[in-house]
């Protein structure tokens, strides 16, 4: 993911992440990395299947989930 975002902000200039999946397997870790080299924030997650299932990011639930 860090590659092709790094690309992308280069050409696009990337102003917020949105994360999808979280409700699944996936943890969303590698997008620390991201935050962190290219200082772009999460602005939402996405907790489901469809747009409504988009919250606003909370920083403290997602280090929760990550390191319960």
């Amino acid at each position: 993911m860090f590659p092709q975002a790094r690309e992308f902000n280069d050409v696009a200039g990337i102003t917020g992440l949105i994360l999808t999946k979280l409700d699944g397997s996936a943890r969303g870790g590698c997008v620390v990395s991201v935050v962190d080299e290219l200082g772009i924030p999460v602005k939402f997650v996405g907790v489901g299947e469809g747009v409504e299932d988009l919250q606003p990011f909370d920083a403290d639930a997602f280090v929760n989930a990550i390191f319960p």
